[in-house]
């Protein structure tokens, strides 16, 4: 585990968030053995020292769903505490890849509704980025 930010206990994480044709958002299971596992998460990784956030996304998301990103942009930042652990969260909405996302790490994947995000059973620290993307489905709605 690598720390990022002067609090030795902070770790710098991507996400993305992919939309499919019919507007529903990919999510992730956490496997077993690591922390949480069980809860779903958007897919991604630590930043890796000296790494930039865009290019850990590129390299996280090649490594767990088999996908090339070809075009992303930053949707939120946001931290979230732990019990002895605080997390800088980027999230990259990515618009464009290529492939089709599978779990390489044995991790199962889901398509979910932007609307059932909440009742998905994601992780606390991924609520705000939620948050966003409802905010955004009532701005786009006429």
């Amino acid at each position: 585990m690598s720390a990022a930010g002067p609090d030795s206990a902070e770790l710098h994480v991507v996400a993305g968030v992919l939309v499919d044709t019919a507007g529903r958002v990919l999510i992730a299971q956490r496997t077993a053995g690591r922390h949480l596992a069980g809860a779903w998460e958007f897919p991604g990784g630590k930043v890796a020292p000296g790494e930039t956030p865009l290019a850990a996304l590129v390299r996280e998301l090649r490594e767990e769903l088999g996908i090339a990103v070809l075009a992303a942009e930053p949707l939120l930042r946001h931290r979230h505490a732990w019990p002895g652990r605080t997390v800088l969260l980027d999230t990259w909405r990515v618009t464009r890849y290529d492939g089709e996302p599978h779990g390489l790490e044995g991790q199962p994947l889901r398509w979910e509704a932007v609307g059932r995000l909440l009742a998905a059973g994601l992780l606390e620290a991924d609520r705000p980025i939620v948050a966003a993307l409802l905010g955004e489905c009532a701005v786009s709605r006429p």
